[in-house]
């Protein structure tokens, strides 16, 4: 009865989300999970016993979703059978809907790994459902006030799920206070990951950072540098608490044309990373997939062929103009950006989106712990704001001395500016804009590569087929011909 149960819950939800799929530009991503849970309370963890080796979860603030690809990727450059919840739908029903939407036609699922990305305040509800094998914690910054609330409350919510799955391994970056404090007194074994050499610049690093003090004694940390937020090397003066050596570092990292290359255990390694805090997701898939016990041989060779973009780092080209999309929903992910864009010293054109919807908070107050200010120096041409809440972008930027226009109509605007602007455009948004930015540049530049295509008058004419016909007539063209496609 279970298993006709589970049957009829995955023919449900797969037949939800081709609905969605064949009537809507949506993928059908959470709707599919919540039908079959409502069918099988139970299918979660039906399903993921059927995972044949591992299964690993990824949480942290900002990281988890490129770095949980990146462990995909390399599992299945090995020849391993992986299950991803891609699309990011990382609470319940999102996590239900990749392991049902995956399944057979009998209900089966075959896959040798799962590798699943969850959101931190769903994790408490999803863990000891899934009973990973190993979960990695990537970093804890504040984002979304006022879901999650003060970090405190996050961290205590990672805890609480951790405690649910007792033979799980927790993978750490011990670069970042917060998340190895977290993984040292859970009472799980612990792989820690970090990075020992200085390769962000002050840029990256907003003046407000979580924590600086000593998880044992309540003192003020000493920091020999910092890479971003509170990442870095530290030490506690008073009681001797500090940054361990970690199991997994990057090492001799260099800045190459076509991106960063740097080792990782003994192995060269040459991405396609542009920006340093991929390194950090480079190195903490490759520690991941060490705890998994997963084969690596072929690391070096799936991170080469790796895109970083997961459709939150795109370039379009309209209009001649290089259009460069960037995510930004939390203080440290945005002072990224910012260094991103003063590292191109060419002019440029900037456009800020900021919405205020569900999925991106509706406290914004997080603006003001972000350091503008570099963006005066960034040769920025003309600097656009957009989204519900460009009124409050715009008044942070002014209190910068940073002048910006109000941007209306985000497509006629940036068809103006990629034909006369500076031809090098940056797009900022936060997560409720990002899909709909990624469709409108994906149609822009569609239609501006359909407009440099040279084209026939489709005009009905006739084609002299001697050959055809055996005579000297003239025949009339057929449709493909009056299209001007022959």
């Amino acid at each position: 009865m279970l298993g006709l149960r589970r049957r009829i819950a995955i023919f449900c939800a797969k037949s939800v989300g081709m609905i969605i799929r064949k009537c809507s530009s949506r993928r059908g991503s959470v709707l599919p999970g919540y039908v079959a849970q409502l069918i099988d309370p139970d299918i979660l963890q039906e399903m993921a016993e059927m995972v044949r080796e591992k299964i690993i979860v990824a949480m942290g603030t900002n990281g988890k979703t490129t770095t949980n690809s990146i462990i995909c990727h390399a599992l299945r450059t090995e020849g391993k059978k992986a299950l991803i919840n891609r699309t990011g739908a990382n609470m319940l029903n999102g996590v239900i809907s990749a392991f049902v939407l995956a399944a057979g036609r009998w209900g089966r699922l075959d896959v040798d790994y799962a590798c699943i990305e969850v959101d931190e305040f769903a994790s408490a509800e999803i863990l000891p459902k899934l009973k990973p094998d190993v979960v990695l914690l990537t970093n804890l910054f504040r984002d979304q006030m006022d879901r999650f609330g003060e970090i405190d409350i996050v961290r205590d919510r990672i805890r609480a799920a951790v405690a649910g799955v007792p033979g799980a391994k927790v993978v750490s970056n011990c670069d970042d206070i917060l998340s190895y404090s977290l993984a040292s007194g859970c009472g799980r074994p612990v792989v820690t990951y970090g990075i020992s050499q200085q390769i962000f610049d002050s840029i990256s690093s907003p003046e407000v950072r979580e924590s600086i003090f000593c998880p044992s004694c309540g003192k003020k940390l000493a920091y020999a540098f910092f890479h971003y937020g509170q990442l870095g090397i530290y030490e506690c003066p008073y009681c001797g608490w500090r940054r361990p050596q970690p199991d997994y570092t990057a090492e001799n990292i260099a800045f190459e044309k076509q991106g960063y290359a740097f080792e990782i255990g003994g192995q060269q390694i040459h991405s396609r990373a542009k920006a340093p805090y991929n390194v950090y997701n480079t190195l903490s898939a490759y520690a991941s997939l060490q705890a998994l016990g997963a084969p690596v041989g072929k690391f070096g060779r799936a991170v080469e062929s790796f895109r970083y973009e997961n459709n939150r780092e795109e370039i379009f080209h309209i209009n001649g103009a290089r259009v460069c999309l960037h995510l930004a929903k939390n203080p440290v992910g945005f002072q990224q950006k910012i260094s991103i864009i003063r590292k191109d010293a060419g002019p440029k054109d900037i456009i800020v989106q900021i919405n205020d919807a569900a999925q991106d908070g509706r406290d914004i107050s997080w603006l003001w712990d972000v350091d503008f200010q570099y963006l005066r120096d960034a040769d920025a041409r003309t600097i656009g704001v957009a989204g519900t809440r460009s009124l409050d972008m715009a008044l942070r930027l002014k209190y910068d001395d940073i002048p910006c226009r109000l941007v209306k109509d985000m497509a006629g605007y940036l068809r103006g500016i990629t034909q006369n602007g500076t031809g090098n455009v940056y797009l900022v948004v936060n997560y409720s804009g990002l899909c709909h930015a990624n469709r409108m540049l994906h149609k822009m530049e569609d239609a501006a590569e359909a407009d440099r295509r040279p084209r026939t008058i489709g005009i009905k004419r006739q084609v002299f087929k001697p050959w055809l016909t055996g005579k000297g007539t003239a025949q009339p063209a057929g449709k493909a011909e009056r299209r001007g496609i022959l």
